[in-house]
């Protein structure tokens, strides 16, 4: 029995706002509740609703830069930066540039729909 498993086929997540999400390991993929793993590109002048997670969310980007608003304070974070936002903290992920912005992103527990709480 392999002591290790190798990701080849992430789970592409459909979006409707032009944003790249791959799975590598999570509920969509591994059927993994501690932990997701998503490659992610975000386009120029996307952006989120705000939300209020129940995990933590780890970013660290891999090209361009990315606008965080925790809390009412505005973050920027660039290529080879990385950031640690703790669970039940009110948050708007975008990307206000002209270029797109390639990160990746790491929930612990694994990303859930039923426990972002997104605001409409």
């Amino acid at each position: 029995m392999k002591k290790y498993f190798i990701q080849k086929s992430p789970f592409a997540v459909p979006t409707t706002d032009g944003k790249l999400i791959e799975e590598h390991h999570g509920m969509a993929t591994t059927n993994n509740a501690a932990i997701s793993i998503a490659h992610m590109i975000a386009p120029p002048h996307w952006k989120e609703p705000f939300q209020t997670p129940e995990f933590e969310e780890y970013t660290y980007i891999i090209s361009g830069k990315k606008q965080f608003i925790i809390e009412g304070e505005t973050i920027i974070l660039e290529t080879g930066q990385s950031i640690k936002i703790d669970k039940n903290t009110r948050i708007q992920y975008s990307n206000p540039f002209d270029e797109p912005c390639e990160y990746m992103a790491i929930c612990i527990p694994a990303f859930d729909f039923t426990k972002v709480h997104r605001e409409e």
